[in-house]
């Protein structure tokens, strides 16, 4: 314990570091343009901001891409409850008392209410990332390269499994992910593969370029086809508003605890902050007294959703920085930004380069601490965003999603690659495919093929070793319940269902 809060200190001072800081400010800012503006979101804001973090320092870098996340999830209740519009998934929850405490009158007081139970979801999230990433870090050093791989194939059952998507559609989503990471020079042997004779395919698909398509062109297609209609209120945040707010969140603490509690599990496991939200949402009303009101403007209505949003977001950190395992499509995203500077998420970054993971988790509480007092102060300023005509956004941004393609290798080739992945992401976003699981494929493909085949090579061609105890056996059963989780939960409905409530 005392090593843990000497290295959080360290890594607070790292963070503190007057460019750090600066970097820590310029990200929370762009983030919460990035969650305040509909058919962006978090992900998609760190994918096309990617390329600014090449020519920087790593732990500069990360504190970036980890500060546009924060200030996304900040910023996505600024319409939710202004506007009615959620700027992200998880902020659904938000608008159903949000946006009728806004309408009486008291916009700046609904805005305190979300703030400050995203803080407090926020801390919570990043008390067990500072708390339990070195324990999880210091038992996965033990992993050998099937140890390794069973880890990545539990990552992907999660996705199947608990993604809460359609499992085929999941499924059909990873495949394509293996098949894009697949071409270009095989790391092992050395011989080409898919290229047809192309030199441009020899380097294979570059991760920033796919993602920059996928998320943030793809996401500006379907929102030019969906169109938007946006009519807000104010979102001034007075003194008076800030007192009101801190009282009614002490109030309705239990709802705040709650809210953060299901968040952080949540956070645990993949695309966990949407569905965390609802779920807080659903316990905060059985629970209360006045059922009635929610829908109508009810303050645990706002504060439990919000808190489970932040804390699933944080807390998927966790998974992400120990074991490799992005416990939300942003942090799949940031995963494949800590690899652009030669660094692999897993056990090995708190032995081989402690300083940039616990600077990383001192941002994380500065990121925090700033993102509330930046959309308390310049909220309306945030707002009003939203008032610019998407017509003229909407250029902006796809010139910005180029300019971040051909910047990655200075090649046209690679600004025709983000068209065709655009299209790509915009197909899946129709056919309701799941893009996180092809993004992490791509990015994990060559990891969990090169995993695969040196356990292989060690047992002499045996898949035995994919299942030896004591670590890859439980591993993959674990995996393989988790897999089928669909089909068991099913049939143990249908059990339940027969026997009757007798």
């Amino acid at each position: 314990m005392a090593e843990n809060l000497h290295n959080l200190y360290l890594g607070i001072s790292v963070a503190m570091q007057p460019y750090n800081f600066m970097v820590a400010m310029i990200g929370l800012v762009l983030g919460v343009i990035v969650g305040v503006l509909p058919g962006l979101g978090g992900a998609n804001g760190v994918a096309i901001l990617i390329p600014l973090t090449v020519a920087m320092p790593p732990v500069a870098g990360i504190i970036l891409l980890a500060s546009i996340y924060w200030g996304a999830l900040y910023g996505g209740s600024i319409t939710s409850i202004l506007f009615n519009i959620p700027g992200e998934p998880w902020s659904v929850a938000a608008t159903f008392d949000g946006y009728p405490m806004a309408n009486k009158g008291q916009p700046g007081r609904a805005l305190v209410l979300a703030f400050l139970a995203h803080f407090f979801g926020a801390v919570l999230g990043v008390v067990m990332l500072s708390f339990f990433a070195p324990i999880i870090s210091e038992f996965a050093l033990r992993f050998g390269p099937a140890e390794i791989f069973s880890v990545m194939v539990l990552t992907f059952s999660a996705f199947v499994g608990l993604g809460g998507k359609d499992a085929m559609k999941t499924l059909t989503a990873i495949f394509i992910g293996f098949i894009l990471s697949a071409v270009g020079m095989d790391t092992v042997t050395g011989a080409l593969r898919m290229t047809y004779g192309s030199i441009d395919l020899m380097g294979g698909f570059n991760f920033i370029i796919a993602v920059i398509g996928l998320f943030g062109l793809g996401e500006i297609l379907l929102t030019v086809e969906e169109g938007l209609k946006i009519e807000g209120k104010p979102g001034r945040v007075t003194l008076k508003d800030l007192k009101d707010g801190t009282i009614e969140v002490a109030k309705n603490w239990k709802s705040l605890v709650l809210g953060g509690v299901i968040g952080c599990w949540m956070g645990l496991k993949p695309g966990g902050a949407t569905p965390a939200s609802f779920m807080a949402y659903g316990f905060a009303k059985q629970g209360a007294k006045d059922k009635e009101a929610f829908g109508q403007g009810a303050p645990a209505g706002i504060i439990a959703p919000e808190a489970a949003a932040h804390g699933a977001g944080t807390s998927a950190a966790l998974p992400m920085i120990t074991l490799g395992i992005p416990g939300s499509p942003t942090m799949a995203v940031i995963m494949g930004g800590l690899m652009i500077f030669g660094l692999v998420p897993g056990p090995m970054l708190f032995k081989e380069h402690a300083d940039f993971v616990w600077g990383f988790i001192g941002s994380c509480w500065i990121g925090n601490i700033l993102g509330l007092v930046v959309v308390l102060a310049f909220a309306p300023l945030f707002a009003a965003i939203l008032q610019v005509r998407f017509a003229i956004i909407m250029p902006i941004i796809v010139y910005v999603c180029a300019i971040g393609a051909y910047a990655v290798n200075n090649r046209m080739i690679d600004i025709y690659y983000m068209i065709i992945f655009g299209v790509f992401g915009y197909l899946f976003k129709k056919l309701d495919y799941p893009m996180a699981p092809m993004v992490l494929a791509l990015v994990l493909g060559d990891m969990a093929e090169s995993a695969l085949r040196q356990a292989l090579l060690i047992s002499g061609g045996s898949p035995i070793v994919l299942f030896q105890p004591p670590i890859a056996l439980p591993i993959m059963i674990v995996a393989i319940i988790i897999f089928f989780w669909p089909t068991i939960s099913g049939i143990l409905k249908k059990r339940r269902e027969s026997v009757g409530p007798g």
